[in-house]
């Protein structure tokens, strides 16, 4: 549509996604489980093709849709699955299961990136990156400590929040930030100082790793986190068929 700017492209996408998601829990394609072709979608609701792309996207990503070359997308069902902001922000995950999410950031630097940030984040070795160290709460008690690092021009956005500050990810996707894909990788590692200090652990105590590396649609890395959990906070499973791989994160 003419005259539309980069926010409302984006409030448009997530529309037209959020109209497609009640259609399909409708079961509206449920006749030959197809959606109609972009072209149609993109006449139907007046978007561009380019829009119907980026919501399909969306839906991609959070189960519900799949694709494969030469044929229109098909609906996988209407089950409900965790979506793709659940599994990128604690706060989204933590209202999900109705506990009450919180965050106090401890420690915000501005300094020039260490040779394993800049080469996650696809900077030049002499780029300045914001390191923001938050514990996380469900419920008031201290769950997961969360070590971040922004390219700057993202990490100065994050720098203006207030120390308490419930979500970061919702400033950024309001300031017109779009996460596109994330890569999550899981595992155990020993509490440092840090950890036992803000988490009232043991130093050395396992504690459950999850290291996420988020995109945008040209696959520009937007951050690089490692979070840790407390045991027997979170559990992950992941969900294998021909159509779909899916992870979830669940309170263990």
């Amino acid at each position: 549509m003419a005259g539309v700017g980069r926010d409302g492209s984006q409030a448009q996408f997530r529309e037209l996604a959020a109209n497609l998601r009640e259609a399909i829990v409708s079961g509206a394609f449920a006749h030959d489980g197809r959606l109609p072709s972009e072209a149609s979608l993109a006449e139907e609701h007046g978007v561009s093709r380019g829009t119907v792309r980026q919501a399909m996207a969306l839906l991609r990503a959070n189960g519900l849709v799949t694709s494969r070359r030469g044929t229109r997308r098909v609906v996988l069902g209407a089950a409900r699955t965790q979506s793709f902001f659940e599994l990128l922000s604690f706060t989204h995950w933590a209202r999900s299961i109705g506990d009450e999410p919180g965050g106090r950031t401890v420690d915000v630097q501005h300094r020039q990136a260490l040779p394993a940030e800049y080469e996650q984040l696809q900077l030049e070795p002499d780029s300045s990156v914001y390191r923001v160290l938050r514990v996380r709460t469900l419920s008031r008690v201290p769950v997961m400590l969360e070590r971040t690092v922004y390219p700057e021009s993202i990490g100065r956005l994050i720098a203006e929040q207030p120390r308490d500050a419930v979500s970061h990810t919702g400033p950024l996707t309001d300031a017109g930030i779009v996460f596109a894909d994330v890569t999550h990788t899981i595992d155990l590692c020993p509490a440092d100082a840090d950890d036992a200090l803000l988490l009232s652990c043991s130093e050395a105590a396992p504690l459950l790793r999850e290291r996420r590396r988020a995109t945008d649609p040209t696959g520009r890395p937007l951050l690089s986190s490692d979070d840790r959990f407390l045991p027997g906070i979170v559990s992950f499973t992941v969900h294998n068929s021909a159509q779909q791989t899916a992870l979830s994160r669940r309170r263990a």
